[in-house]
């Protein structure tokens, strides 16, 4: 497959023993709203502040219409042996061939490897299931959780891009990394 048009869920759902990526549910609003009152997921992600109900709400309506219409699939991250919501990951399927992906952890689930295992189930699936050239993800300068997870799930460094971001009304420089089919030959 190639075409975004065509954007459908893993079936069965990726996991590796640690995470699974599932779709988002209604129920999960109270776990977005409680994860996205964290100042270091505000302090990186452009969410709004504060984060209510109705800000979960939109977003969890949006990650299934982002299915619907095959410009993004975002997942809820949970953990492997229970449904608790662990973070959220998206891929953004805007360009051929060459898609973007994001990611949140919520506080009570860092440090445990979580980002770094959702990321590579995501970026496997969708480089072997969409026959991708590229996945790329940028965070902002300063971000060196987030760059350290990029290099630990198989992303390699690009470089910085000066003053690529508007974030809470200020310019930032973003940090990119990507993923192409030649990193992954070297892991099999």
């Amino acid at each position: 497959m190639t075409d975004r048009s065509t954007l459908t869920p893993p079936d069965p759902p990726l996991h590796d023993g640690l995470v699974r990526l599932r779709l988002w549910r209604p129920e999960d609003e109270a776990a977005v709203t409680a994860a996205c009152q964290d100042r270091e997921i505000a302090r990186w992600v452009p969410i709004p502040v504060p984060y209510t109900e109705e800000h979960a709400r939109r977003f969890i309506a949006a990650a299934a219409q982002g299915w619907a219409d095959g410009s993004q699939a975002t997942f809820a991250i949970v953990g492997q042996d229970d449904d608790a919501v662990l973070g959220a990951i998206t891929l953004h399927c805007g360009w051929p061939r060459r898609w973007g992906v994001g990611y949140w952890i919520a506080p009570w689930a860092r440090r445990r490897g979580v980002a770094t295992a959702a990321l590579r189930l995501l970026s496997r699936w969708a480089m072997r299931e969409y026959d991708l050239v590229r996945l790329f993800l940028f965070t902002l300068d300063g971000n060196e959780a987030s760059q350290r997870t990029a290099l630990a799930a198989g992303f390699r460094l690009d470089g910085t891009l000066r003053n690529y971001d508007d974030h809470r009304g200020e310019v930032r420089d973003a940090v990119f990394f990507s993923l192409i089919p030649s990193d992954l030959a070297a892991e099999a």
